[in-house]
């Protein structure tokens, strides 16, 4: 393993492994799993981003960061988090990362069980909206560790708030800006989600689906979900769409993988195409023109809020905790933030 200068106390925090399994795996001693030496790197690596946040003297709290999402996403907020966390001064906040790609109730539970057991000061999470993740987020606050969802909402949890745009006005936005920009068309609207158990997408296409019933009553509108938001799945549920409806000629991004839906059409690119979040692969492919625009929201904000919110379920910031959505961003190519290039 490669040399680094964290003590194994640290890494064993970082972790959620013992002391003892760390120096194990440390050592590559027989009979350590090479998954606990793959937890035990993920670790230092997440110390090393971190370093920083260790050399501050004073109360450490310990947030975690669970994600079901793609990998271009996850990264994103990921990095977004890390890039806040010094500004939270004097709060001394360090991060664990519990990230993965299919959408999973099991898998969300898992995370959260696994953090109870270790404990944690508080918990940001996006989870598919299903019985068995709200009863894990429940027992978690009933413990002590407060939570706040991100991007998708658990309302009927006991989650302390919700982080995010409101998604319905998103959603209605998207349909504005597809019969505003092609009046006079009359062919089918595709509409792509990553998973219909987030309550987030779902929120989006209803609010999308209601508005352009209003403003272009004769659209139809094909849907294309639970791929995941995985490249290989959403180019064949895509292709298989496209063919099927010749006359598809926009497209509402909901789950991304916005490069695999350009590619299922081939030749012939979509009039419209509005999709969410602006990463760099939407930065890319918005600077090229092959898309017609990103509904955007300051992530880094979000999860500047997101942390201030848990200092303050746990008395470490005064005041209530109060919410608003964030403000939704329309970006164009000709209006794209420095720092994707814009």
């Amino acid at each position: 393993m490669a040399r680094h200068r964290f003590r194994i106390r640290e890494i064993a925090q970082q972790s959620g492994l013992s002391e003892a399994t760390v120096d194990r795996a440390l050592h590559r001693r027989p009979g350590v799993r090479e998954s606990t030496v793959a937890e035990v790197e993920r670790a230092i690596a997440d110390l090393e981003r971190q370093e920083s946040q260790l050399q501050v003297v004073g109360r450490t709290f310990l947030v975690d960061l669970v994600m079901q999402a793609p990998d271009r996403f996850s990264t994103q907020v990921r990095h977004a988090l890390e890039t806040e966390l010094p500004t939270l001064r004097p709060a001394v906040i360090r991060a664990r990362f519990h990230l993965g790609e299919e959408s999973s109730p099991a898998g969300a539970v898992h995370s959260l069980e696994r953090i109870g057991e270790r404990g944690s000061h508080g918990v940001i999470l996006k989870a598919p909206d299903h019985p068995d993740v709200v009863a894990a987020v429940d027992r978690l606050v009933q413990s002590g560790t407060p939570v706040v969802t991100l991007v998708t909402d658990l309302p009927l949890s006991r989650r302390a708030a919700y982080i995010g745009i409101d998604n319905r006005a998103a959603g209605a936005t998207a349909a504005y800006l597809v019969t505003q920009w092609s009046t006079e068309a009359i062919g089918s609207v595709l509409v792509t989600l990553s998973s219909s158990t987030f309550r987030g997408e779902e929120e989006r296409e209803m609010g999308f689906r209601t508005t352009l019933r209003n403003l272009a009553p004769d659209r139809t509108i094909r849907e294309v979900t639970d791929t995941d938001g995985q490249d290989g799945t959403i180019l064949a549920a895509v292709g298989r769409a496209v063919r099927d409806d010749p006359t598809i000629d926009a497209v509402y991004s909901i789950g991304g993988g916005n490069a695999a839906i350009l590619d299922a059409f081939g030749d012939r690119a979509p009039r419209v195409f509005i999709a969410h979040d602006l990463d760099h692969d939407n930065a890319r492919l918005l600077r090229t023109g092959r898309l017609s625009a990103v509904l955007h929201h300051d992530l880094r904000a979000d999860l500047r809020r997101a942390c201030r919110m848990l200092l303050q379920a746990q008395g470490a910031l005064p005041g209530a905790i109060s919410t608003a959505p964030s403000q939704i961003q329309v970006v164009t190519p000709y209006n794209q933030p420095h720092a994707f290039g814009g």
